[in-house]
């Protein structure tokens, strides 16, 4: 029942037992580093919820059930004690890092968007520099000058530890000024209206060409309108059609990891914010079986 049963993501198993998987699900409930509205700790829960319907039948447009082609496990949440902050980053660290030993592929759920620090550092130690694909309201690009907990400044520490490669990166749907890009191609939310999802793929398979990439998906890139349930909405985002469509053309980037970030389910309507977070998760996972060979079988005109 799309309404009952155990809310693993997608229904896939709960286990840690992962020596065999290909895409390993995790969540990291941690909302310490939020400037604004708090509760992205409850995202992981909400969007695992809101996936069971996703789970019904074979994914829409691929025309298929990616997993009949890949292993897919929920591995649960990242343990982070309330109590003590200050260890929040090695624990994260130390989770993707777990995860990643076993070869796996992450998809990860936030959490405030500083999550996405510690499950850079961990794949950069396994990949080396990474190309990054934000999606975002914000640059997360602030000065941060004391080594702060702080989720809007996250990219620019990662820039200075040479963990991700701005020249080799694209930000896309940003609507907040800074006075400075830092060397990354940034595909404003107006620039994104006007040109299409087809103009930002051009941008993202020139500047990723064959690099190693995360991909980052702060559910605010999305308008309120589409995504009222996070801390620091900004009007102007994209639609949710425009950011599965970008997600989808993603089959032919080498994205070794991923996440969906900033859900925060106690400002969400109907849970429309949660069951973006999971098509966005669900989608990427489909182009990653697209990416392994799986031909795609789509019912009349897509």
């Amino acid at each position: 029942m799309t309404y009952g049963g155990t809310l693993s993501f997608l229904r896939r198993r709960y286990t840690r037992d992962i020596a065999d998987a290909d895409i390993v699900v995790s969540g990291i409930p941690f909302d310490m580093a939020t400037s604004n509205r708090p509760g992205a700790r409850l995202g992981p829960r909400a969007i695992r919820a809101a996936s069971t319907g996703l789970a019904e039948l074979d994914a829409y447009p691929f025309g298929f059930d990616p997993f009949e082609h890949l292993a897919v496990a929920d591995y649960g949440d990242c343990f982070i004690d309330y109590g003590h902050p200050a260890e929040a980053v090695g624990r994260i660290e130390a989770h993707c890092a777990a995860l990643l030993d076993h070869g796996v592929l992450t998809v990860t759920f936030g959490g405030d968007h500083f999550v996405t620090y510690p499950m850079l550092r961990a794949h950069a130690a396994r990949y080396g520099p990474l190309s990054l694909i934000h999606f975002d309201a914000h640059p997360d690009t602030w000065p941060d000058e004391d080594g702060r907990l702080d989720h809007g400044s996250m990219f620019l520490r990662a820039l200075r530890e040479g963990i991700i490669d701005p020249h080799a990166s694209v930000q896309i749907g940003i609507r907040t000024h800074n006075e400075q890009d830092f060397g990354f191609a940034v595909l404003g939310a107006p620039w994104v209206h006007r040109n299409g999802p087809a103009a930002v793929l051009e941008v993202v398979r020139e500047r990723v060409g064959d690099r190693r990439a995360y991909l980052t998906f702060d559910i605010d890139c999305l308008d309120p309108a589409f995504a009222p349930g996070t801390g620091t909405p900004v009007a102007g985002g994209l639609t949710t059609a425009q950011a599965l469509e970008i997600v989808r053309g993603l089959a032919s980037v080498e994205v070794v990891g991923m996440d969906v970030v900033e859900v925060a389910p106690a400002y969400d309507v109907s849970e429309i914010t949660a069951l973006a977070a999971a098509t966005i998760a669900h989608d990427f996972i489909c182009t990653r079986a697209v990416r392994a060979g799986v031909p795609v079988t789509p019912l009349g005109r897509t």
